[in-house]
């Protein structure tokens, strides 16, 4: 049984296909595991090295990779609940109501997408929160706490846009009071109002730049700036743990 298991796990490792993914196999030197971790994809969001005290739990609580896990929970039951809606006024809340009565774990897709938005911007916020707190936005990671800021916007934004597509009461009368707020903005506000309009009050026009927006070019303006952001944060040399000394990380924990 045993030696069956090794010839199958050596017919795996010596794959061409896995050979594509892992080319170093196990190095036992420090230029080979770096190798390892620049040259593969799984891998290379991390740096070689990480200090003692950014991989406690209570350093980041996990709110990056929280964050990013709620935005693929919203990319898969977004596109689900694009099978069925339809972004038409006539239509829309008819569909929104089959969701809830009619389709299959429908209201269960619906919730999930809810949920994770409302929690995703709570999350980001949270995460904002504890970098800002941690000292992690100065030098050299000013640039990347831009990106996060406009991550935060582009969060907000798709939580705001995604209020319309009900089409009830509730969203129709949020977004005209939403709407009429940006238009008090300086400079810009009434042509912001008018481009998210699509015209003088909440319409037909209204509800299909919403969707647009939310279920296309807001998306990919935030999948662009996720992986531009975790790609900064390994080139930036990971958390800013990472800079503290092990010899005051080791004084520290005595004093404790």
């Amino acid at each position: 049984m045993e030696s069956t298991f090794n010839r199958a796990t050596n017919f795996v490792t010596r794959s061409r296909v896995w050979r594509s993914f892992f080319r170093h196999g196990m190095p036992d030197n420090e230029m080979d595991r770096s190798l390892v971790m620049t040259t593969n994809i799984f891998f290379h969001l991390h740096p070689v090295k990480v200090n003692r005290r950014s991989l406690r739990v209570t350093y980041s609580f996990g709110l990056g990779i929280i964050s990013a896990i709620l935005f693929l929970t919203l990319t898969v039951t977004g596109v689900l609940l694009m099978f069925y809606y339809v972004p038409a006024t006539t239509l829309a809340y008819s569909t929104m109501k089959d969701l809830q009565t009619t389709i299959p774990l429908g209201q269960l897709a619906r919730n999930m997408h809810r949920w994770s938005a409302h929690l995703m911007v709570l999350a980001v916020i949270l995460h904002m929160v504890r970098v800002f707190y941690t000292g992690a936005y100065k030098p050299p990671r000013e640039f990347n706490w831009l990106v996060g800021v406009v991550l935060l916007l582009l969060t907000l934004g798709a939580s705001f846009t995604g209020y319309l597509l009900p089409w009830d009461q509730l969203s129709y009368w949020a977004i005209t009071v939403g709407t009429n707020i940006a238009s008090y903005a300086p400079v810009l506000g009434s042509t912001a109002r008018s481009i998210l309009l699509g015209g003088s009050e909440v319409g037909q026009n209204t509800l299909i730049r919403f969707y647009a927006l939310h279920v296309i070019i807001i998306p990919l303006g935030l999948i662009l700036l996720i992986s531009l952001h975790l790609w900064r944060v390994r080139k930036d040399g990971g958390l800013a743990g990472q800079e503290i000394p092990e010899e005051r990380l080791e004084i520290a924990s005595l004093k404790e």
